[in-house]
């Protein structure tokens, strides 16, 4: 095999520069590659922003025959194919959104041998017609992206892809890599049994992205909050992720009518709709999406600057994927979540509603471990590295509002007492919010009809505002002091260890955190360094000409991260253009020259600027 399709390993480097415009690899990349080429199976677990596609990529560029690419993510193959074809490789796509003609004409082309990179659905693969297709055909690889879809153990199982596993009896030449963000170790297991792997080269990447700042903040008024948000990021493109269809449309009517470009996502709108929306904001045109989790299946964007969650997600794979869509160039980037315990009996209703017994114990497990990051004041980072089974060393991460922020333990036990002795005086009958009205002595017409005005303990934290007491109660439920009972309408109940605290046998304090102005992220490559903020606008303004003009989205002409390179160093000629990472010889030759002209036309008007070369 290795003789009959490899070709010499040496080009590896040359490619990286010639083809991508990159001057080094990401970790792993380089050894993933190496191992594809000399005709070895891989299994790659890599997060979200990693440079996977690369890894079958390059290979598909040096090795001869056709790499095939199976991936769930339908709406997003059009977008990879013309980042495939920007770059000079021979690139194609099969899927329901082709005409007949248009399909028929790939196929010609894959019987002419002049594909290098095919993508095409786990469904086409398992149509009988195609694979009779492709069994004349000289497939050098069979990359399988979302490769946790086959597993019933992952988070995202698809039926779809357990006819993947007779790709290695069908096509016994061809080497097989497959890659997922997010798979535990019994997931990865799972995966290379079922699409017999032969003795693959395995990867387990960091999923450490340095270049993400994690926030979770309690959830207050949530639509001020996220306004807060959008003007820290005015201007920049980012998600937001919401529940249901009804929350998506709400969120995105009230920034439309705050002036903010923004449109909804989800499986409600007519499919050429959602096609739309996606498109315009793939493509600039908008700033914000306001999505559904459906929406993350389908955006390869590399400069969102931001992804809000304003509800609670239902596990931390999710989140984690969720989060991921931020900062796909490297640069930084904000993964806001706000915390509403109010979210949790939503969540816990729909799991309520699975029959099988044990998927729903793991669903609730794994609502549990979401609701224990955003309520425990511990480092964002290792908690999320800690799940998949990561050690952080690291005591501080730099990059996370429990470790950027001023935190001073406060004793709260007083407080605690007055909180659980309103439960106790009410029967323990009633949520969070009622508790509250109590203690803070709020005169409404359902406490005056309980009688809840008459005792002894109405009124008693008057002194302190309903954030205050919210906090209190959010603690109390995250150290297990309290806890909620019940689906739809849950109450408050007090744990052996609450009832020793209500009476004065043991103590509680909290961590009480004040946010602090974060400093520079600093990333394994360096410091993420500002740039030349005017002319960056200019090259966005000409990068956006110049996409539409090709009609594809600005990003697939350059990343942001190239022109924030572009921005620093000020290419003004050739030479100087092809050391920017992400220049490669076909952008070069197609863009290079009106980039530079615009770069020395800013440096002409601002002489005193000096050049980073």
């Amino acid at each position: 095999m290795v003789e009959e399709l490899a070709v010499n390993v040496l080009p590896v480097f040359d490619t990286l520069k010639k083809v991508f415009g990159f001057q080094s690899f990401r970790p792993n990349q380089e050894e993933i590659i190496r191992n594809i080429i000399v005709g070895k199976d891989v299994f790659a677990v890599m997060p979200t922003g990693g440079g996977k596609s690369l890894c079958y990529q390059l290979p598909a560029k040096i090795l001869n025959g056709t790499a095939v690419v199976i991936s769930p993510l339908i709406s997003l193959m059009k977008d990879q194919v013309d980042a495939a074809v920007e770059n000079g490789i021979s690139a194609a796509f099969i899927n329901s959104s082709l005409a007949s003609e248009e399909t028929a004409a790939v196929f010609r082309r894959l019987r002419n041998n002049s594909i290098e990179l095919l993508y095409i659905a786990p469904e086409r693969f398992a149509m009988p017609n195609f694979l009779e297709t492709l069994k004349g055909v000289r497939v050098s690889l069979f990359a399988i992206d979302e490769a946790h879809c086959i597993s019933e153990w992952g988070h995202d199982f698809r039926p779809d892809y357990l006819s993947l596993s007779n790709i290695a009896k069908t096509f016994p030449e061809a080497r097989i890599a497959a890659f997922t963000a997010t798979a535990t170790r019994k997931v990865q297991d799972d995966i290379i049994v079922k699409l017999g792997l032969r003795n693959p080269f395995t990867v387990r990447a960091s999923f450490n992205r340095q270049n993400l700042f994690y926030i979770v903040k309690a959830k207050r008024e949530l639509t001020s909050q996220i306004m807060d948000v959008l003007k820290k990021h005015a201007g920049e493109p980012g998600i937001i992720y919401r529940t249901t269809r009804d929350s998506v449309d709400g969120m995105s009517t009230f920034l439309s009518g705050q002036g903010i470009k923004a449109l909804p996502y989800h499986a409600g709108l007519e499919q050429e709709q959602r096609k739309a929306n996606q498109e315009a904001f793939s493509k600039d045109e908008v700033n914000v999406i306001v999505a559904t989790i459906a929406f993350g299946m389908g955006i390869d964007k590399s400069n969102v600057r931001f992804v809000i969650h304003a509800d609670l997600p239902k596990n931390i794979e999710s989140y984690y994927q969720e989060t991921g869509r931020a900062g796909r160039d490297g640069e930084p980037a904000d993964c806001i979540l706000f915390f509403g315990r109010e979210d949790i009996p939503r969540i816990r209703y729909f799991i309520d509603q699975i029959t099988d017994e044990t998927e729903r114990d793991i669903a609730l497990k794994k609502l549990n471990q979401m609701v224990r990051y955003a309520s425990h004041n511990v480092c964002r980072r290792r908690q999320l590295l800690g799940y998949f089974g990561e050690d952080y060393a690291n005591k501080n991460c730099g990059a996370c509002d429990i470790c950027t922020g001023k935190v001073e333990k406060v004793d709260i036990t007083i407080d605690a007492q007055i909180f659980m002795s309103a439960m106790s005086r009410t029967g323990q009958r009633f949520g969070i919010m009622h508790i509250i009205d109590v203690v803070t002595g709020a005169d409404t017409k359902r406490i005056r009809e309980l009688g809840h005005d008459k005792i002894k303990t109405f009124g008693a934290g008057k002194d302190k505002d309903k954030n205050h007491w919210r906090f209190i109660a959010d603690e109390l439920l995250a150290q297990d002091v309290i806890y909620q009972d019940g689906s739809a309408y849950p109450v408050l109940k007090m744990s052996e260890k609450g009832k020793n605290i209500l009476l004065g046998k043991e103590k509680v304090s909290a961590l009480k955190r004040e946010e602090i102005k974060k400093k520079p992220l600093k990333g394994k490559w360096g410091v993420f360094e500002d740039c030349d903020r005017i002319l960056f606008e200019r090259l966005r303004t000409l990068r956006k000409r110049l996409a539409d003009e090709q009609e594809v989205p600005p990003y697939i002409i350059f990343s942001d991260k190239t022109l924030h390179e572009m921005c620093r160093r000020y290419p003004a000629a050739l030479p100087e253009m092809i050391r920017i990472s992400g220049v490669g010889d076909a952008k070069l030759e197609r863009y290079g020259d009106e980039f530079m002209e615009e770069i020395r036309t800013y440096l002409e008007e601002n002489p005193d600027i000096s050049c980073g070369f």
